[in-house]
Order: structure tokens, then C-alpha cells, then sequence
């Protein structure tokens, strides 16, 4: 085994502080496409599997006995998957000897995590208590994910660099995606970390929207969220561009999330709680919007209020990994808030080194929340309502960089793809 697979397997045993409970983390098996067609869908390990084993392995489990240590369970391989997949045999005990690894350990509490296992009894506060340690064990990234990561940044920056010169009026959505990708995949991406976002016009206001024929039309300019992906480890990045001289009101609301989000990555320290993070920069995007005449009153009432999050109605980001929401979540014993301006925030805990997180704030004008009657009337004296309705075609802007905490300054590990105008 290598050297950083046994140290990040000695952390998450010291994190779980086992003594005599059991974990089983399983990888998970493909899914068959429905329609006889003889195929499965792309098989990717369960994150759990793949962070303590760091390989794919179709049907593969990880054990461990505070008593004895791991062990990696491994299929056997069959004749067929021999002559058909070309498949070889799996460093590991064989799949076969679990049943006689589970009896010598009969009565013990079991922790289940990953795929569950078939007839395996697993003890549900002892997985939900195993499952949140290890999740706060992959937070912090070592150097060998961090090498993938600036390497599936790079990759990013390609296919962002490619597709911005392709921005303007009569390219479509979907031609858009296929020249961004077409530039991460010839950079060394082995796929994307999740469904590329392109928007044109008013569809760059929907949150996650799937691009399609539409096409930019004059005037307008393009949401891209997008990340590539080495090794399973991913970036995520979002940039809004016009299509040809950037000027009017989108200048004027790109300056505002740019602003909010450049002050958001400088408040990026140790210890520094992520929902601080995302107030703070919520109030500079509401003091930005009073500037514009678009809310009204104090940029600090606005934000406790909640009316900043009609346009503001995401969390600021999350921590992006092993899989591009990788092991955000809460620190024990929060809980999601029911505010309007916080009950989306993936993240509450206090930021530590070598977490990786994004910074994504955006100005959005989307109709399901502007024309609600209820909300109109909550917000009827802190929102310049007639300037909204010249608006709500314009769709979004969001600007977002991955952040790697250290314990200076935090480093944008995104950087080389630019935001500015």
C-alpha cells in the first residue's frame, strides 16, 4: 500500500476512535441499462470506497476491525468478465471470505458505509456516527488530491480559454459546451465533474440549467459553470460573459459580484466560519444592488431581512474535492437554518487548512421568485419593484473560484481563468 493511502487510512481510524464496533465500506455495482442493450451505466466507486482505497473497483469492500486493521475485499473474477471486459485480477482478499471475516466477528455493532452490503446487519447510529467522522476526515485535501486538482483546474482553464473566443451573437448553448469540453478533455480530463451550465440570456437565471439550441442572441451574455475531472477529483468554476463589449447594466452588476466575490476569497482564513463568509459577502452584494437602485435601506437591515436573497438565493459555495461537492455538510450538532438568505447554504463550519472551497456568489433576476405576490409584498418598500420588472428578462450573473484555505493567504487555485472585464 502506498505511503499517503496509509496515512490518510491512520487519520480516519484515529478519527473514529473505534473499540470493538466493525466499518464495512463498499464501492458499490454498476447499473444495468434498461432496453437489453447488453451495457451498464459509467461506474464510479462510492467517494467513501475511493478515498480510503483509491481505485475503482466494481463490487470492491473495505473493512475495518479496530482489533486487526483493514482489509480489501475483491471480487473474484469471473471467465466471462475475463473474455468480455478484458478484466484481471484485484490485489486483495477475495470477495468469497467475507462470510467467514463477518462470523468470527458475530455479535459486534456494525457501521455500513459506502454501498451497503447485502445482509448486512449495520447498526444505524454507529454508521451515522462513523459516516460523519470520516466526512470531516476527507475535508482536509493531502498533496497527492491536491496535485490532481490543480492539474483538473488546468484542464479547466483550457476549455474556458477556448470557449471565450467563441462567445457571440448565433453560437448556441450547446455548440458552446461541446468547444468547452472538447478543451478539458484534450487537456487530460477523463470526464466532466458534473453537468456543464450554459445559459444564454435569461436562461443564465436558472440556477442549474441544462444547456440546449438556444442561441445568444445580441446584447445578451453567457452563464458557464463548469469543471473538469483527473483522477475523480474535480474543480468547478463559473464565469459570465457578454457577447462582444461588455456595458450597460451587465457591467454594472458584473462589478457587483466581482466585488463581493473578491472580498468573499479574502475572508477565506482559518477558523473563519463559512456562514460569516456568506453574510458578509450577502451584504456587499446588497449594498452593491442599493447603489443600483435596485434595493432600498440599509445594506445591513436588507440582508437581515433576507430580502438580498431575491437575487442572491444560493449559498456563497461549498467544498469541492473528490467529487465536486465532496464532504460539505455541517459541523455536529447545527442545523439548517429556515431563513430565506440561509436555509441553501451547503456549508457551516469553520474553515481549516487545506480545505477547498468555492466562492460563487451571483445576482440573479428570475421570475418564480420576483413575481411572487407574497414576496412582493413582504419586500414592497425595499425593492425598487419597478425596476425589477424591466428586468426580469436579463437572467444572472456568478462568478466562482475553488479556494484552497492555507495559513496565510488563501490561494485561488482557479486563477488562471480570468473574471475580470
Amino acid at each position: 500500500m502506498t505511503a499517503y493511502l496509509e496515512r490518510r487510512r491512520a487519520r480516519v481510524a484515529a478519527a473514529w476512535g473505534l473499540s470493538d464496533e466493525i466499518v464495512l465500506v463498499g464501492a458499490g455495482h454498476p447499473i444495468s441499462i434498461p432496453g437489453g442493450q447488453d451495457q451498464t451505466y459509467p461506474f464510479l466507486s462510492h467517494s467513501e470506497y475511493f478515498y480510503l482505497v483509491d481505485r475503482e473497483c466494481e463490487g470492491g469492500l473495505v473493512t475495518f476491525d479496530p482489533k486487526e486493521g483493514w482489509t480489501d475485499f475483491v471480487p473474484d473474477v469471473t471467465e466471462d468478465e475475463r473474455v468480455w471486459e478484458g478484466r484481471t485480477d484485484v490485489d486483495g482478499t477475495p470477495l468469497s471470505r467475507l462470510p467467514a471475516w463477518l462470523a468470527a466477528r458475530s455479535g459486534r455493532k456494525v457501521a455500513m458505509l459506502g454501498v451497503a452490503q447485502r445482509d448486512v446487519a449495520a447498526d444505524v447510529t454507529v454508521t451515522a456516527e462513523a459516516r460523519e467522522r470520516l466526512q470531516q476526515a476527507i475535508r482536509p485535501k493531502d498533496e497527492v488530491e491536491l496535485e490532481r486538482m490543480r492539474r483538473a483546474t488546468a484542464a479547466t482553464a483550457a476549455g474556458f480559454a477556448a470557449v471565450r473566443q467563441l462567445i457571440r451573437p448565433g453560437m448556441t448553448e450547446r455548440g458552446l459546451q461541446v468547444e468547452l469540453e472538447t478543451g478539458f478533455f484534450r487537456h487530460g480530463a477523463e470526464r466532466t465533474a458534473f453537468g456543464t451550465i450554459v445559459g444564454a440570456g435569461s436562461n443564465s437565471g436558472v440556477l442549474h440549467f441544462t444547456p440546449g439550441e438556444r442561441r445568444v442572441g445580441e446584447g445578451e451574455h453567457v452563464l458557464i459553470d463548469a469543471g473538469a475531472e483527473i483522477d475523480r477529483y474535480a474543480s468547478d468554476v463559473t464565469r459570465a460573459y457578454p457577447a462582444g463589449t461588455p456595458g450597460g447594466f451587465f457591467r454594472e452588476l458584473y462589478e457587483v459580484v466581482l466585488n463581493g466575490q473578491v472580498r468573499g476569497i479574502a475572508r477565506c482564513r482559518p477558523g473563519t466560519e463559512w456562514r460569516e463568509v456568506h453574510l458578509a459577502v450577502a451584504r456587499d452584494l446588497a449594498e452593491g444592488l442599493v447603489g443600483l437602485g435596485i434595493l432600498r435601506g440599509s445594506p445591513d437591515s436588507l440582508v437581515e431581512q433576507d430580502a438580498h436573497a431575491l437575487f442572491f438565493p444560493h449559498g456563497l459555495g461549498h467544498l469541492v474535492g473528490l467529487g465536486v461537492r465532496d464532504a460539505s455538510g455541517y459541523l455536529p450538532g447545527r442545523k439548517r437554518s429556515t431563513r430565506f438568505g440561509l436555509a441553501f447554504l451547503r456549508c457551516d463550519f469553520p474553515l481549516q487548512p487545506n480545505y477547498v472551497i468555492t466562492v460563487e456568489p451571483g445576482l440573479y433576476f428570475i421570475p418564480a421568485l420576483l413575481n411572487d405576490p407574497e414576496r412582493r409584498s413582504r419586500y414592497r418598500d425595499a425593492v425598487n419593484w419597478a425596476k425589477v420588472d424591466t428586468l426580469l428578462g436579463f437572467g444572472g450573473i456568478r462568478i466562482e473560484d475553488d479556494v484552497l484555505i492555507t495559513p496565510g493567504e488563501p490561494d485561488v487555485l482557479t486563477a488562471a481563468i480570468p473574471k475580470t472585464l
